[in-house]
């Protein structure tokens, strides 16, 4: 068995989501992504646990991830591998270092660590905010902070076949532009920044309702990434 670890994520999180009651906007995540593996990796794991100032410890848990339990694997079938994500939502996290530490079951501690800033994640949630009444929506483009004269950032857009938050699945979505390969892979250096439009791979059925849902963050690698803002999801007819 062979579990390697591709990036990590451990950041801010401006919770924006519509019917999240009880919820607090300002919370944080983590996240671990894997290469793609022979035997599937949820198979392969013994525990996640991420750590970082303070004595701060939160474990994953490893089950399919939800829009309820918001903690766990979830699989990619375009580039077949899967990723951990873990929310917690408990305020902006303290600057410093984390590392997620990863353990299989034939007992292998894998570790990767990245530096969290608190200003970028400020610059982003402040220029959100300023702007959030004014930022329009189609099912292919969006507004972006940049063109009220906000931050730069980039935005991940994600596309779904829902008519409502309940409906809209990670784990099934149509298409999702992902900014992070084309950037390790050098296709695009700059993948993402500033984007408002996305030309969809597929075709879209007229009469059919699509969930969309845009992300913004300070990275376009997930360990350089301090901030993700997850704006409320859009639902329109082709």
């Amino acid at each position: 068995m062979t579990v390697r670890i591709y990036d990590i994520m451990a950041c801010d999180v401006y919770w924006d989501f519509e019917d999240s009651v009880g919820l607090p906007k300002e919370q944080h995540k983590f996240l671990v992504s894997f290469f793609p593996s022979e035997t599937p990796v949820p198979d392969q794991i013994e525990s996640i646990v991420a750590r970082g100032p303070g004595g701060y410890q939160a474990a994953f848990t490893n089950q399919m991830f939800t829009n309820a339990n918001r903690d766990g694997w979830i699989y990619d079938p375009s580039l077949d591998y899967h990723w951990y994500m873990l929310n917690v939502p408990a305020g902006f996290l303290a600057e410093g270092t984390y590392t997620i530490e990863v353990t299989t079951k034939d007992g292998e501690v894998l570790t990767r660590s990245r530096e969290q800033r608190s200003a970028p994640s400020r610059a982003i949630v402040d220029g959100y905010l300023a702007h959030r009444d004014r930022m329009a929506y189609t099912l292919t483009s969006w507004s972006t902070l940049a063109e009220f004269g906000g931050p730069d950032a980039y935005y991940v857009y994600r596309l779904a076949q829902a008519a409502s938050l309940r409906e809209f699945d990670t784990q099934k979505l149509l298409w999702w532009d992902n900014i992070y390969i084309r950037r390790a892979r050098g296709v695009e250096p700059l993948a993402g920044l500033n984007k408002g439009s996305v030309d969809l791979p597929i075709e879209l059925t007229p009469g059919n309702t699509y969930g969309l849902f845009v992300e913004i963050t300070d990275g376009n690698a997930q360990g350089e990434a301090n901030i993700c803002v997850f704006q409320p999801h859009r639902f329109l007819t082709a």
